[in-house]
């Protein structure tokens, strides 16, 4: 579904990725590991152009990435979830999620947010997968950050894509909450046969999660291979001069809680 020879990217005289190799199959959920500027958000944004690499080979569901003219073509096939869950407050949840139909629809349909049954029957479904049709009529400002993450979900599954690519997307969310995100989203791609690719900073929840762990330090892939393979030595290749324990590892890496007042699932 993905595979990538030699990719490079630079910033400047800043080398983010040094000639990275890897193959993502059909119905894989892969998470890529590494300390903050290993590359990890660099590659994923590579995937889907949001960034343009510099060499290399990538392609993504039989297209070529890095050449392609229409990457909204590629983005169709490539969703997004981000750290953010870039929502849009005062729409309603259903609006939201019916944006991931946007790509599909005219220009006049996408202005005037007029979207046929067929559309909102998907939308309602996705949302259903994530537990939260019942609030498909509510402003999504009025959601919780683990639901507005499940609202990103729902958007990147409405896509209908071959691959979706999740940037830290449990990051900023309490460990119960988190846990919970990344459930739907494993088993929302396994029913339906979509590529994950998942960008995250702890440790434990790429053991529990992903089907396949993949290691980036200072742009370099340093560790492939499945969680139950994966030693301490590995660790500390993958968080070169941090503590190499899987939660010395987390504790370091991972990103602040959310505040207390919006730890409602």
């Amino acid at each position: 579904m993905i595979s990538i020879r030699q990719l490079t990217k630079h910033y400047g005289s800043n080398t983010v990725l040094r000639g990275v190799d890897l193959d993502v199959a059909a119905g894989e959920f892969v998470v890529v590991l590494g300390q903050s500027g290993a590359g990890k958000s660099t590659l994923l944004r590579c995937i889907n152009r949001l960034v343009q690499a510099d060499s290399g080979t990538l392609t993504v569901a039989g297209m070529d990435a890095l050449t392609c003219r229409d990457t909204s073509a590629l983005r169709r096939q490539a969703a997004m979830i981000f750290q953010h869950h870039n929502v849009v407050p005062r729409l309603s949840v259903l609006k939201n999620v019916l944006t991931g139909r946007l790509g599909a629809v005219s220009t006049l349909t996408s202005i005037l947010q007029l979207f046929s049954r067929e559309d909102v029957a998907l939308a309602m479904q996705c949302l259903e997968r994530v537990e939260l049709a019942h609030k498909a009529r509510e402003r999504t400002d009025a959601l919780s950050g683990g639901q507005m993450q499940r609202v990103g979900i729902a958007r990147a599954l409405a896509q209908r894509p071959k691959v979706i690519l999740a940037d830290e997307p449990v990051a900023s969310l309490d460990p119960n909450t988190a846990r919970l995100v990344l459930q739907y989203l494993r088993d929302a791609t396994r029913e339906l046969g979509i590529t994950v690719v998942c960008n995250l900073h702890q440790v434990d929840y790429a053991r529990e999660f992903g089907d396949r762990i993949v290691g980036l330090a200072h742009g370099k892939l340093v560790y492939d291979g499945n969680a139950a393979q994966m030693t301490e030595a590995d660790l500390q290749r993958i968080y070169p001069g941090q503590p190499v324990s899987a939660e010395d590892a987390e504790a370091t890496a991972a990103k602040p809680l959310i505040r207390a007042t919006e730890l409602r699932v």
